[in-house]
């Protein structure tokens, strides 16, 4: 089947963020994720799952660990499970990604 965030499951999460399950499955999870400039996820941990953000526009700020790393359009973060980790927008333009988890990470996460 065809998926976009015009047919996908929706959701809202942090502050005013957006998701879209574009793959919805216990062994994988795609999601794409919109963040407005400003906004930021609480850092946190995944026990089961690694993910992979790609960025598809904006610029992303992740925490990982006590580091600060930059991460533009068309570049990708991996973070193996187990890694204290946070994704911002300290951009002025909204950031949109794919975040695809192995297994999914819904369930799977503990704010720190």
């Amino acid at each position: 089947m065809i998926k976009s965030i015009q047919n996908s499951e929706h959701y809202k999460w942090g502050e005013n963020c957006d998701g879209w399950h574009l793959l919805k499955s216990d062994s994988l999870s795609v999601i794409q994720e919109k963040m407005p400039p400003g906004t930021a996820e609480r850092i946190h941990i995944h026990t089961q799952a690694q993910q992979l953000f790609f960025i598809l526009s904006g610029t992303a700020t992740f925490k990982i660990k006590d580091e600060l790393l930059t991460v533009n359009s068309g570049e990708s973060m991996h973070i193996p499970k187990g890694t204290v980790h946070s994704i911002a927008n300290h951009g002025v333009n909204e950031l949109e990604f794919l975040v695809i988890s192995e297994p999914k990470s819904h369930g799977d996460r503990t704010d720190l």
